[in-house]
């Protein structure tokens, strides 16, 4: 239990100062606005940005678990290697993403979008974002080595350090204050990245100089095929587990599109409120998947189990009152950032449905990081994306269109989908089969 306070306490405050106080006001600017800007920032942030972050995240995990491996392992000079190869993998990434991004911004947006104006400012906004990409990608991967290391205090460090500087850039390019213009739109996606360039700088600097668990040196950073070959074989089945959530994001928005812009902007404020509790549940998965790979590489199962006990009971425990209070203050909140009634209601209705899934993912996120970090990739990544494809999409348009239930279909379906995307991942976790199968290879 002490180890995984000493590791979640910090990225909880990470993710609660770096993501969900962020969050929450940069979707106060964009409300602003107009509900025009908020659905432009949601067809870039929820839909189109998730998968060019796919491959960074698919590579954090990759890291994280070999960190924590060689780390339990007491083989420090290995870890380092990784994460200096994690860096690469991130630039390179980064490059190829910043390019689409500025020279196929409209044709992106039109997959998404309808409405002519919305595209408008959702063009300008993800050439900005996608081209700024490279802080964000660079913060997540210097976090996630870190956290792999065990140490969860500089990452929150550099989170307390990036937000204010981001809500005040937001604030001062969005509006125009002290006499510079007000770019709109424009002025978020901007702030967002001057603020993620300043924690970028921070994080370097701290892995550069030695001050951190793992020490960056420059030979580390460079282009090594052997290390990149290990992290890309461990990084691509967790990409595609999570391209599962991003198809599924991405065929929802679509499908509110279909019923109309006020379903588009609803939709994008309901992911943003329920942000913050996703975010508890990946910080706690998160660490129970550095205690877990530790534990192992230490050749120690029965900890490892212990560990996915505790840091479950940690996630109920956290993620069950939080739902309960999404769902009865929901009305209070989405009226804090829409003034439309429809937009109001439809929002509000989906964060009832929210709380639901969120309690069952109280289960989700340690079943499927404790396997992860055990080197089971390719249980989640099948379960998930299987549920996508024959249940989750099918229902939910059948539900939506078909039916006549409109936006509350799409919730129904993702609801169904969460349920049964759990108890199958859940169950994979508990037969231990993933148990026995590490034990009969050997070691990453």
């Amino acid at each position: 239990m002490v180890s995984l306070l000493v590791l979640s306490v910090p990225s909880l405050l990470t993710m609660l100062a770096g993501v969900a106080l962020f969050q929450l006001v940069d979707l106060r600017f964009l409300s602003q606005l107009g509900p025009d800007a908020v659905a432009a920032a949601g067809a870039t942030n929820q839909t189109l940005r998730q998968f060019f972050l796919l491959p960074i995240m698919g590579t954090s995990v990759a890291s994280q678990m070999l960190i924590a491996r060689f780390i339990g392992e007491r083989s420090l000079h290995r870890a380092e290697h990784i994460a200096g190869q994690t860096f690469v993998i991130g630039a390179a990434i980064s490059a190829l993403a910043a390019a689409v991004g500025v020279l196929l911004a409209e044709p992106l947006i039109s997959l998404v979008m309808r409405d002519p104006e919305v595209i408008a400012l959702a063009t300008v906004y993800l050439q900005i974002s996608f081209a700024l990409l490279f802080t964000l990608a660079l913060v997540n991967l210097g976090s996630t080595i870190l956290a792999g290391a065990g140490d969860a205090t500089t990452p929150m460090v550099v989170s307390l350090l990036i937000t204010p500087v981001s809500i005040a850039a937001e604030w001062v390019l969005a509006f125009g204050k002290f006499g510079f213009p007000a770019l709109g739109i424009a002025g978020i996606a901007l702030g967002a990245g001057i603020g993620g360039l300043w924690g970028t700088c921070i994080l370097l600097w701290a892995l550069l100089s030695g001050r951190c668990r793992v020490h960056l040196r420059l030979h580390h950073l460079l282009p090594d095929p052997r290390g990149l070959r290990r992290l890309l074989s461990y990084s691509w089945q967790p990409a595609i587990h999570m391209l599962a959530r991003g198809v599924l994001v991405f065929f929802y928005m679509w499908v509110a599109g279909l019923l109309g812009g006020k379903v588009q902007a609803a939709y994008t404020i309901g992911l943003r409120l329920e942000m913050p509790l996703l975010g508890i549940a990946m910080t706690l998965g998160n660490a129970c998947a550095t205690l877990v790979g530790q534990n192992l590489g230490a050749s120690d199962h029965a900890r490892s189990w212990r560990a996915i006990w505790v840091s479950l009971g940690a996630e109920v425990s956290l993620l069950w009152p939080g739902a309960a209070a999404l769902f009865f203050y929901r009305h209070e909140l989405v009226a804090l950032f829409a003034q439309d009634p429809e937009v109001m209601a439809i929002a509000s209705e989906f964060l009832a449905y929210s709380a639901a899934t969120l309690v069952v993912y109280a289960f989700y996120f340690i079943s499927f990081r404790a396997l992860q970090a055990a080197g089971e990739m390719n249980a989640p990544m099948v379960i998930s994306f299987g549920n996508v494809v024959l249940l989750a999409t099918p229902l939910s348009y059948y539900l939506a269109i078909e039916t006549g239930l409109g936006a509350a279909g799409i919730w129904i379906g993702y609801l169904t989908y969460v349920v049964v995307n759990t108890a199958m991942t859940t169950a994979y976790l508990l037969s231990g089969r993933w148990a026995r199968i590490l034990r009969s290879r050997p070691a990453a």
